[in-house]
């Protein structure tokens, strides 16, 4: 199979996409046709601040950052008219039985519209089958201590590509190279309401974005007896969900950020949630049991 004629970065604005980013504006390693971010409508407003920041450094280098979307992940998951893909929400069975929902809405929200974008750049738009031979670069921001995230592509026409791990740079070698190059503040990507945040993370949110800490307070308000369509059509939740591992209300919890998480860890991006699948779900909908 020939080189592939198209390079694309999967970016998520947090610490390791922007190290490659920067990378390739810099020249120092090969620049992409685009750098794409999945915008799942409800990323911290630093996360939107530092894509600003990234999008005016890029187009020095003339890499345009394409924003794509599939919808609003918190505007959607309220809707009782939209369908609901699957949150790592913590649940609480009616009988205390503790576990977390399957997560689809990595997917559903930054997977699917990247592949929509590079499919729409390749000249072969879903349904239209994409020819072999036909294939487009897709860089990764994996560093070499998350290498066990670093997997193949599950279609045929793109192609992983990790430039951290040709470079040998870990987290911490990223966090310098963007420190030396003005970007020390660089956040970590993940959605407000991500249920993998830390104690330290929600403290952060709480001081920080105070308008975030109460969107977040009142989604898991509302998303406490499940989702909104399955209400709607009067299949409540057998149990609750809840944003924090105290499976209580995010309000009333008692944060306890932990000294030794000085830093945080990866974020979420399309291919690198650097959470595992999550359990069966212990407090599902009548008759139904759920698995990631």
């Amino acid at each position: 199979m020939s080189a592939p004629a198209y390079r694309y970065l999967s970016l998520g604005a947090g610490v390791q996409s922007s190290t490659v980013l920067l990378l390739a504006a810099r020249g120092e390693i090969r620049t992409f046709d685009a750098a794409i971010f999945a915008d799942t409508g409800w990323e911290p407003a630093p996360v939107y601040a530092h894509l600003q920041r990234l999008e005016q450094l890029a187009a020095t280098a003339g890499i345009p950052v394409i924003r794509v979307a599939a919808g609003h992940i918190r505007r959607d998951a309220l809707d009782p008219e939209h369908r609901f893909a699957s949150m790592p929400l913590f649940t609480l069975g009616p009988h205390g039985e503790r576990g977390m929902a399957r997560r689809q809405c990595t997917g559903e929200y930054k997977i699917k519209p990247i592949k929509v974008e590079v499919r729409r750049r390749l000249g072969y738009p879903h349904p239209a089958r994409v020819p072999a031979g036909v294939v487009a670069q897709m860089a990764i921001g994996i560093s070499l201590d998350e290498i066990g995230r670093a997997r193949d592509a599950d279609v045929a026409y793109m192609r992983n590509t990790f430039p951290l791990l040709d470079l040998g740079w870990r987290r911490e070698d990223c966090l310098a190279y963007l420190t030396q190059h003005g970007l020390a503040d660089t956040p970590r990507s993940a959605c407000v309401g991500c249920p993998f945040r830390t104690d330290a993370e929600w403290v952060r949110l709480r001081r920080d974005d105070p308008t975030g800490w109460a969107d977040a307070v009142a989604f898991d308000a509302a998303i406490r007896h499940g989702p909104a369509r399955a209400n709607a059509a009067g299949q409540p939740l057998r149990g609750q969900f809840f944003l924090h591992r105290q499976r209580i209300p995010l309000d009333q919890v008692i944060l306890r950020p932990r000294a030794e998480a000085a830093t945080d860890g990866p974020g979420c991006g399309p291919w690198t949630c650097p959470h595992p699948d999550a359990p069966i779900e212990a407090a599902t909908t009548p008759g139904r049991e759920v698995r990631h």
